[in-house]
């Protein structure tokens, strides 16, 4: 593989790839498909619908599996790291086996809490294949989740803090009122004190199963949890999102 193409294909929605996804999309001989599991084959699906939504020429499929780490660490850096490792030794067999162009489509934006282009970095830093790679951003979660609920992220003049619920639990930053939450598997918006707070939540953002709600925290906060754990119950994954302000 003389090249490797590092595509971002939004939330989801085929609509939502741009042009220059498009036309890097168009150049590659070969897509490497990352899955997770049967349970999230549907996310396996949607890659597939996004390439046949806009692909006009051949190309191949090569499937990658994800190999499993501990989701709920004592250590969680370490663990990840050793995560990482593995999944470079994975990448690098699977880049060496192919020639021509390469890509891997990642949801949302390849910069905003992915591991594609660190899993890339560790590869070439094995030193037993060489390549270029570009990377094409895409469209956010974060800007779908806004764009569904018609809200502004920003209040004038102040920040938006992007983070996990790992740690929202800590608590927000002195002089952060606006905080966008990803990661979140504990739903840990629970935790935020006070009843001036407002949640803006959105679950499978941009696919024909969105879901939405808002409101103010302690009036909707059991409502979301409700439907969090039944949507993940009847499709086996999520992928949810939320905007809290205070």
């Amino acid at each position: 593989m003389r090249e490797l193409l590092v595509i971002g294909i939004g939330a989801g929605d085929p609509d939502q790839v741009t042009i220059q996804a498009v036309k890097a999309m168009n150049r590659a001989d070969v897509f490497f498909v990352i899955g997770k599991g049967d349970e999230k084959q549907e996310l396996v699906d949607l890659r597939t619908t996004i390439l046949t939504a806009h692909m006009d020429r051949d190309y191949r499929i090569v499937d990658i599996v994800d190999p499993p780490r501990d989701r709920t660490p004592s250590d969680y850096g370490a663990v990840v790291d050793d995560w990482h490792d593995r999944r470079a030794q994975v990448f690098e067999e699977k880049f060496a086996a192919e020639d021509g162009v390469g890509a891997i489509l990642v949801w949302g934006d390849p910069s905003l809490y992915d591991s594609t282009l660190r899993i890339v970095e560790r590869v070439l830093a094995r030193g037993h294949e060489a390549f270029d790679y570009t990377v094409i951003p895409g469209v956010t979660s974060i800007q779908s989740l806004a764009a569904q609920h018609r809200i502004v992220l920003n209040r004038i003049g102040e920040p938006v803090h992007v983070t996990t619920g790992r740690k929202l639990r800590d608590g927000l930053p002195d002089g952060v009122g606006t905080a966008v939450v990803m990661l979140d598997a504990e739903c840990s918006f629970t935790h935020v004190p006070g009843e001036d707070a407002e949640i803006w939540w959105g679950a499978y953002l941009g696919l024909p199963d969105e879901v939405l709600i808002s409101g103010r925290l302690r009036e909707v906060e059991d409502e979301i949890v409700r439907v969090r754990t039944e949507l993940r119950e009847r499709k086996g994954w999520i992928m949810d999102i939320y905007l809290i302000r205070r």
